[in-house]
């Protein structure tokens, strides 16, 4: 089983409560969105392996780690997702990104993949699906299975608030995906939003309804 990791930074927390707020505006939710990324990907990358170099400091010469070349993929499931691309690459500046676009279809509530494109060495790279949002698991479970159809073997699913039935179903359908987040909320409500929740993330951050 992967390993599930809940954040409980206090930067992390502050920050979650103002994204939450209903009168933070898409501007500043975008920022925040972002920056808890930056905060999530930190942790996610622990371990990365390391390996030696010599360096040459102002003193003497000396022997200091570096990332051992392991190549990185962030993949976002669109929409919501690129908000989160950015707080990313910032650590990660060479990582590659692929898009995964997914929808929920409004009567089943199963998710609808609508296009896929990913690094041609997709199988060689630790991969990173980011979502903000980890309600019914749908979505997520389904960018998974893609792209390891695609051969990718090493991924973890980065995403900021999470309810329990998505993560019970997004835990079991992938057990070998570790799994990190800043908040595992309440529960979903009968229209699959999650409580307390933040509302449609994707709406928030692009300013649409």
């Amino acid at each position: 089983m992967g390993k599930i990791v809940v954040m409980d930074h206090p930067l992390i927390q502050h920050k979650l409560s103002i994204l939450r707020d209903v009168n933070t505006g898409s501007k500043e939710f975008r920022s925040l969105i972002s920056e808890i990324a930056n905060l999530i990907c930190y942790e996610a990358t622990r371990d990365l392996p390391l390996e030696d170099v010599e360096v040459e400091t102002p003193i003497c010469k000396m022997t200091g780690k570096t990332l051992a070349g392991k190549k990185v993929a962030i993949v976002p499931i669109l929409r919501a997702g690129l908000g989160m691309v950015e707080g990313m690459l910032a650590l990660l500046p060479s990582a590659k990104v692929g898009h995964i676009g997914l929808y929920r279809d409004p009567e089943t509530v199963q998710p609808v993949e609508y296009y896929c494109k990913l690094p041609l060495d997709i199988e060689h790279r630790d991969v990173f699906v980011v979502d903000p949002m980890l309600a019914t698991g749908g979505s997520a479970i389904d960018a998974i299975t893609q792209i390891k159809k695609r051969g990718a073997k090493h991924i973890k699913f980065l995403g900021i608030i999470a309810a329990p039935e998505g993560l019970d179903a997004l835990a079991k359908a992938h057990p070998d995906v570790d799994i990190f987040l800043a908040s595992l909320d309440e529960k979903l409500n009968d229209h699959c939003y999650i409580v307390p929740g933040l509302g449609d993330a994707g709406d928030r951050i692009f300013g649409t309804k």
